[in-house]
């Protein structure tokens, strides 16, 4: 029988009265719960960055360019932009001049996914993570139907039943 334990020392001490070997009281101890927070950005580290990656966009002839505000819905990042191109090599493109223009503001750390011919790009800047689509794509994944703010409001709830036609 498992008992809950509160702290990690709690787990590693009930762990060694397990018999076994090592790695199965390790197993018993479970993973260490470590917190890892990410630090907040400046505002206005915020404000530059998000102003090249819209200029860049733009100057790219990126449609649709919308910038979605992440705080405190998502920990991942403060920003998300999702924009649209119509080919390949326009997305790869636009997602290569994000990265050189970021570079040249000090954002050194940058991760790029499906640059290389995709119908959905993603640049993950940190603070800041960009999604580059194709039409098609877009409309699939609605990503702003996802972490737009239109779910926030109760007026848009609906009751398990409602909104259906009765027969």
């Amino acid at each position: 029988m498992r008992r809950k334990t509160s702290s990690p020392d709690a787990a590693l001490a009930e762990a060694a009265k397990v018999p076994g070997t090592a790695r199965k009281k390790a197993a018993v101890a479970g993973p260490k719960k470590t917190a890892v927070k990410r630090e907040a950005v400046q505002p206005d580290v915020l404000t530059s960055m998000l102003a090249v990656i819209t200029t860049s966009l733009d100057e790219d002839k990126g449609e649709d360019i919308v910038v979605l505000d992440l705080v405190g819905r998502a920990n991942f990042a403060d920003r998300m932009v999702i924009a649209t191109g119509l080919a390949d090599r326009q997305i790869s493109a636009m997602a290569h001049h994000i990265e050189k223009k970021l570079n040249e503001i000090g954002i050194k750390r940058i991760l790029i996914e499906g640059a290389n011919g995709s119908d959905w790009v993603l640049i993950d800047a940190g603070d800041v993570v960009v999604h580059l689509f194709k039409p098609e794509s877009r409309e699939l994944y609605g990503l702003e139907r996802m972490w737009g703010t239109d779910l926030d409001g109760s007026e848009n709830e609906v009751a398990v039943g409602q909104g259906e036609e009765q027969d």
